[in-house]
């Protein structure tokens, strides 16, 4: 029977959104936190414990308010760490030393987890797999692994590498992998487009590694065997995550054209300078499609309209491949300018168009924002546009029913007494059964209630409270109907409750 009633959820969920496109009540509504350089935090090297903890606290509460879900946090952008490891050294951009924890000592990735729980958002933790140095003059930790195995480290230009021919280098990258899933509660394992770097002049210098490790590709395949490679990491990671905690994500954010349709007929409308395929050596629809991964995040920076890469036409082409899994979509928050060189990036209504756009294409379900720092100067009203219009409702992240598809027992009771109702859960034994979070659902007594329709929720609950107090609402103390639902940690929602009566 419970087979039955979750693929009705499944089933409906899917009608009710797509019918609803002004504000889904799941969407992806991510931002990008990046570490490296200190782009967007901490806003330089060195910071005091309490200031680096003070700056991550403003950037969620900035977040939360304008209506984000999901944080993709950099925390590991060079082959080192923001959080305490035996594998890697702390990250240089935190304490502008390498290997130097923060002092007082705290550990940013755990606060970061807490904080963004607190508000009800989703912590992605985004990795960087191959890249050890962006500038290979500067010094490394000296308990780097590179010390240990410099057979395993490339220059190419002015950078350092790790061999993605190796099968060492993959599997110290599948361990660093572990290690955070092992011990962090994250949500989500996140990778971007760095795999093979964007190609300079010279040729990338792993003629050593495919002597060795070819498996019996020849020169002329040496393109395929590079692509073989990434394919390798990218299955390997998956069954890593997925052998420790089944329920986290994957996640991977490609550049926004995996081949122009010139170099195949699969491929999109668009003259890319670089794509994946070609250049990057990612197959990403392939891992798509095998079922490697949860979600793909392509990075489509560029305006409707664009001459060599349209926003509209390489969404519409990124939603013929999303094979079940999910698909969203990266937006360059950081070209909006009123004195940018491009017209569309000096008018207010860019970044809104698209995600209306978005919003009209199914299998497309939410967007993502490079990159947190730009939220904080001039948008042109984009932060009001998203508070008062496009995120005036909260927007739970889309569930994946491919790792999880049966929602949790409703609440054993749900009683009314006051402004104050109290719950009680069932019991379970499986993990992902466990009530997560807590829907409140109300509506006035003679209205009828559409639980697809966001405006509905009065306030999502964290998992640990089992009461709620509403506040006053009006002077004549009007009859609402209150229901209550339960969320699993993959928002897959449970029967609502019978209503009960409360006057506010």
């Amino acid at each position: 029977m419970r087979y039955f009633l979750s693929l009705f959820f499944i089933l409906t969920a899917g009608v009710f959104v797509s019918a609803q496109t002004i504000s889904p009540k799941f969407e992806f509504r991510a931002v990008w936190v990046a570490t490296v350089a200190n782009i967007d935090w901490p806003s330089k090297p060195g910071l005091p414990t309490e200031q680096q903890q003070q700056e991550v606290i403003d950037i969620l509460n900035m977040h939360e308010k304008l209506g984000m879900n999901v944080i993709i946090l950099q925390v590991r952008p060079t082959s080192d760490a923001f959080y305490p490891s035996t594998l890697e050294p702390w990250s240089r951009y935190l304490t502008g030393t390498p290997g130097q924890a923060p002092e007082p000592f705290y550990d940013p990735l755990q606060f970061w987890i807490e904080e963004c729980h607190k508000r009800d958002m989703e912590l992605h933790a985004w990795l960087n797999p191959f890249r050890v140095a962006l500038n290979h003059q500067q010094p490394l930790a000296g308990n780097h692994i590179a010390f240990q195995h410099p057979e395993w480290i490339l220059k190419y230009g002015n950078s350092l590498y790790f061999d993605p021919g190796l099968p060492q280098t993959r599997e110290f990258a599948a361990q660093v992998v572990k290690d955070i899933v092992s011990r962090y509660d994250v949500d989500a394992i996140h990778f971007d487009d760095y795999f093979y770097p964007y190609p300079l002049q010279e040729d990338f210098p792993d003629t050593a590694s495919f002597a060795f490790y070819n498996r019996g590709f020849l020169p002329e395949d040496k393109a395929d065997w590079r692509r073989e490679n990434v394919d390798i990491i990218i299955k390997m990671l998956n069954d890593t995550i997925k052998s420790v905690k089944p329920w986290v994500k994957f996640g991977i954010s490609p550049f926004g054209v995996w081949r122009n349709i010139a170099d195949d007929p699969r491929g999109s409308d668009s003259r890319a300078g670089a794509t994946n395929y070609d250049h990057l050596y990612a197959n990403i629809i392939k891992w798509q499609e095998n079922g490697w991964i949860d979600y793909t995040l392509p990075q489509l920076y560029w305006q409707i309209g664009h001459p060599l890469a349209d926003f509209e036409k390489l969404a519409l082409w990124w939603k013929l491949h999303t094979y079940d899994r999910g698909m969203y979509i990266g937006h360059g928050v950081y070209k909006s300018d009123p004195v940018s060189e491009v017209k569309e990036w000096t008018q207010p209504g860019e970044l809104p168009k698209q995600i209306r756009l978005l919003r009209e294409i199914p299998g497309i379900d939410g967007s993502a924002f490079y990159s947190s720092k730009h939220f904080k100067r001039d948008l042109m009203g984009f932060q009001d546009s998203l508070m008062q219009d496009l995120y005036r409702y909260r927007a739970l992240v889309p569930p994946m029913p491919w790792l999880d598809y049966q929602p949790p027992q409703p609440v054993a009771k749900f009683k009314q007494r006051g402004r104050t109702v109290k719950w009680k859960v069932r019991e379970t034994d499986f993990e992902l059964d466990e009530p997560y979070r807590f829907i409140l659902y109300l509506s006035e007594e003679d209205e009828k209630l559409n639980p697809e329709n966001p405006e509905f929720i009065h306030i999502i609950l964290d998992k640990h409270l089992d009461k709620y107090k509403f506040e006053r609402i009006n002077q004549k103390r009007k009859k609402y109907e209150v229901r209550i639902s339960v969320l699993d940690r993959l928002n897959n929602e449970s029967w609502l409750s019978p209503p009960e009566i409360i006057r506010l």
